[in-house]
C-alpha cells in the first residue's frame, strides 16, 4: 500500500522503540503525528523528520490529555489513517515485594491508554471504514516469567484486545489490526525497574544479552501497514536470533 500522505498517529515518540516508528513511516512519506508527553523531545524530533509531522504533548494516562490531542491532530492533519499504540512501561517487580503503585501504572499505561487512544481514532475511520490500528504487544504477553506478572498481564491483555479487535472492526468497518510482539529490545524500558530484589538477582544492561534495536520493530511495523487493504498482518512475533 501507498503509505504517501497517510497521516499515522505514534505514541510514545519521543524516544526508543516510538521514535524508530515515527522515523521509518516519515521516511516513506507518512504525515506522522508525534505523540507523547515530553514535547520537547518531540520537537527536535519534529524539525529532523523528512515529511509534514506534528508535536503533540500526549499523556495516556489521562484521558482530557488524550481526547485534546486527538482534536489538535484532526485538526492540523485532517485524518488518521495509521494508529501505532507504542506508549508503555515495564517497571517488573516480584509479586512478593509489594509495588502496587507501580502495578497500577502498568495497567494505566499499556492498557488503559492504549484504549483511551483506539477510543478517539474510531470514529473517523468507521465512517470511512478504513484504517490500521497497531498495537505494540510483547513475547511476555505469552510468555510469563518470575518478575514479568503483571507487565506480562497488561501485554497479554493487548494481544487478546487486538484478536478482538479484529473480530468487531475488520469485517463491518475494514479495519486492520495488528499486534507486534517483540523479544528483548535494547531501550530505556529497563530504567523502570526499582525492585532491589530483582536487580540484585539478573543483570538487566543488554551487554551480554542478545537482542533487537528499536528499528527492527519499526521495520516490522512498515511492513504491516504496506500491506495492500485486502490483507491484515495479524501478528508479528520478533525475538532475537540466539533466543528460542
Amino acid at each position: 500500500m501507498e503509505l504517501k500522505n497517510k497521516v499515522a498517529v505514534v505514541t510514545g515518540a519521543s524516544s526508543g522503540i516510538g521514535e524508530a516508528i515515527a522515523r521509518k513511516l516519515s521516511s516513506k512519506g507518512c504525515k506522522v503525528a508525534l505523540a507523547s508527553r515530553s514535547i520537547d523531545k518531540l520537537q527536535k524530533l519534529e524539525k529532523e523528520l523528512e515529511t509534514d509531522t506534528l508535536a503533540v504533548r500526549l499523556d495516556v494516562t489521562d484521558t482530557g490529555s488524550v481526547q485534546g490531542a486527538f482534536e489538535d491532530i484532526y485538526r492540523e492533519l485532517g485524518q488518521v489513517d495509521i494508529l501505532v499504540n507504542c506508549a508503555g512501561v515495564m517497571p517488573l517487580t516480584y509479586l512478593k515485594n509489594r509495588h502496587l503503585d507501580e502495578w497500577l501504572q502498568t495497567i494505566e499505561v499499556n492498557v488503559k491508554g492504549t484504549l483511551r487512544c483506539i477510543h478517539e481514532a474510531l470514529p473517523p475511520m468507521k465512517v470511512r471504514k478504513s484504517g490500521h490500528i497497531v498495537n505494540i504487544a510483547s513475547v511476555d504477553g505469552k510468555e510469563i516469567f518470575k518478575g514479568g506478572a503483571v507487565y506480562g498481564a497488561s501485554k497479554a491483555a493487548i494481544i487478546e484486545l487486538s484478536r478482538a479487535m479484529r473480530m468487531e472492526l475488520s469485517p463491518d468497518f475494514n479495519i486492520r489490526v495488528t499486534s507486534i510482539e517483540p523479544g528483548t529490545v535494547a531501550t530505556n524500558l529497563r530504567d523502570d525497574i526499582s525492585d532491589s530484589e530483582l536487580l540484585k538477582e539478573k543483570d538487566y544492561s543488554y551487554d551480554e544479552e542478545p537482542h533487537l534495536e528499536p528499528e527492527n520493530i519499526a521495520d516490522a511495523v512498515l511492513y504491516a501497514v504496506s500491506q495492500p487493504d485486502s490483507v491484515n498482518v495479524n501478528e508479528l512475533l520478533i525475538k532475537p536470533t540466539g533466543k528460542a
